[in-house]
């Protein structure tokens, strides 16, 4: 790490601490040339690969707006939605891997969104699974019903 105010490329840690859950580290650094101190943050990046090969950073944001779409006229609160998004996030940081495809995303969202609230999940799946049918909408209805018998029934 270089140091900001000599640009010398030796510093010591002088102090680290977790932030953020564990998802951020903040260390405190000492130049070995100019002696003066400075702060550095480390965060592992998750990255979203997409269907066209791009790749960007996750967003819980992109997630928040997504989802937020869906729950258009329900009653869901910004709070529901920051605290799904949460969710997703820590379900993907899960598996360990540093790059996972915008597909994998969607099927994070789904099962959270389902507890949250059934018609969001609806016009979310609707979107994300391309309907292309009335039939597609009853099978998944079907599929919904008999969750939430299990349930029930649990």
């Amino acid at each position: 790490m270089r140091c900001p105010f000599c640009r010398h490329s030796d510093s010591r840690v002088v102090d680290s601490r977790e932030v953020d859950e564990g998802q951020v580290i903040r260390r405190r650094r000492s130049c070995s040339n100019c002696g003066r101190r400075f702060t550095t943050v480390e965060e592992a990046v998750l990255a979203v690969v997409k269907r066209s090969g791009v790749t960007e950073p996750f967003s819980r944001d992109k997630v928040v707006r997504g989802v937020a779409r869906a729950c258009q006229g329900r009653p869901v609160d910004e709070d529901a939605l920051q605290q799904l998004a949460h969710r997703v996030e820590e379900s993907i940081r899960s598996t360990g891997c540093a790059e996972i495809p915008s597909h994998e995303v969607g099927l994070a969202i789904l099962g959270p969104l389902r507890e949250l609230d059934e018609v969001a999940y609806l016009r979310f799946a609707s979107v994300y699974r391309s309907f292309t049918s009335v039939e597609d909408f009853e099978k998944e209805i079907a599929d919904l019903r008999a969750a939430i018998r299990d349930k029930e029934s649990s």
